[in-house]
C-alpha cells in the first residue's frame, strides 16, 4: 500500500498544478487592434514621386471615420502641379483587412485587403492601380507610405499629426 500513496500524492499533485497551468496557458486573449488612434482629423506634408523622376512637396489635410470595425479614409493632398485625393472604406475582421479605395482626382478605384495591429495599417490595392499603402500611427502622429504600378505616379510619402 505504500506505494499507492506517492501515486495519489502525483495525483493530488497534478489536480491542483493542473488548473493553474490551465489558467496561464489560457490568458484572455490580447485585445484585437482598434482604429481608435486614427480617428479624427490630421494634416501635414510630404513628396509624391513620378515615374520620371521628378517629385514635388504635398500640403495633405487627412479624416479618418469610423466604429467599431469599420474605418472611412479620406486623404486630399495638394501640391502645385498636382492634386490626390484618395478615400477608402475598410472592415476588420480581426486583424485582417477589406474593402474599397478610390482616387477622384484620376478616376482609378478598387479592392483594398491588408492587415491592422496596434500601431500600423497595411493594404494591398488593386483596381486601376495596384500598389501598397502602409500607415504607422500612434495618437498624435502618423506616417503614410504609397508605393504604386502601373501608373505615372509612383509613390506618396507623408507625415501627419492632430489637427
Amino acid at each position: 500500500m505504500t506505494s499507492a500513496r506517492p501515486l495519489n500524492r502525483r495525483r493530488g499533485f497534478a489536480a491542483l498544478v493542473a488548473p493553474i497551468m490551465t489558467i496561464g496557458l489560457v490568458s484572455p486573449s490580447a485585445a484585437e487592434p482598434t482604429f481608435s488612434p486614427l480617428l479624427g482629423s490630421w494634416a501635414g506634408g510630404g513628396t509624391y514621386k513620378l515615374q520620371d523622376g521628378t517629385t514635388e512637396r504635398l500640403k495633405c489635410d487627412a479624416y479618418y471615420t469610423g466604429s467599431g470595425t469599420q474605418l472611412g479614409i479620406a486623404v486630399r493632398c495638394s501640391s502645385p502641379n498636382n492634386k490626390i485625393e484618395m478615400r477608402s472604406k475598410l472592415s476588420a475582421n480581426g486583424t485582417s483587412l477589406s474593402g474599397s479605395w478610390e482616387e477622384r482626382t484620376y478616376n482609378a478605384g478598387g479592392d483594398a485587403k491588408g492587415t491592422l495591429s496596434d500601431a500600423k495599417l497595411h493594404l494591398a490595392i488593386v483596381g486601376g492601380v495596384t500598389g501598397s499603402m502602409t500607415i504607422t500611427y500612434d495618437q498624435t502622429k502618423q506616417n503614410v507610405a504609397i508605393a504604386t504600378e502601373g501608373t505615372a505616379l509612383k509613390s506618396v510619402t507623408i507625415t501627419l499629426s492632430r489637427k
